[in-house]
């Protein structure tokens, strides 16, 4: 592991441990060369998928790009960082063990919007009018509408 501070390329552990949820190992490591200390994350990636987005273009499934979606969607809403977390690695997972080499971007989209419904329903409209790209005040009320329906049911 390269150094952040000094580039060097030999870093020793000095400590290892999985986080609370066990989906991730946290190692604190620290430099040879400059004795700085830092902090890195290991995920389990079980295999490479691509991704297929509108038009046909293709791209391989970036984590962070989906954490940062859905971490938009609840901006404010007083939803965990620890829960969009396992929202994020239970789509992962799904995406992964599914089998196939390329997903299309709107089976992710439909998978964040059912993890959203659960977690909170303004997270969940704020999603949608992106995903399903709203233009009018109209396509809001209608949406947030069918939410409200279904939270009386």
């Amino acid at each position: 592991m390269r150094c952040p501070f000094c580039a060097h390329d030999d870093t020793q552990v000095k400590d290892s441990r999985p986080t609370e949820d066990s989906t991730t190992i946290r190692r604190r490591r620290q430099c040879s060369s400059c004795g700085a200390r830092f902090t890195t994350f290991e995920r389990v990636q079980l295999r490479e998928v691509t991704i297929v987005k509108s038009g046909d273009r293709k791209e391989g499934f970036d984590r962070t790009k989906l954490e940062q979606s859905v971490a938009l969607a609840c901006r404010k809403r007083g939803v965990s960082d620890e829960r969009i977390d396992q929202l994020i690695s239970g789509i992962q997972r799904q995406v992964e063990t599914a089998g196939e080499p390329e997903v299309p971007s709107s089976r992710i989209g439909e998978m964040v919007m059912d993890g959203l419904k659960q977690i909170d329903p303004v997270a969940y409209i704020r999603f949608a009018s992106v995903y399903r790209d709203f233009s009018e005040a109209r396509d809001f009320e209608e949406f947030a509408s069918t939410v409200a329906e279904a939270a009386e049911d």
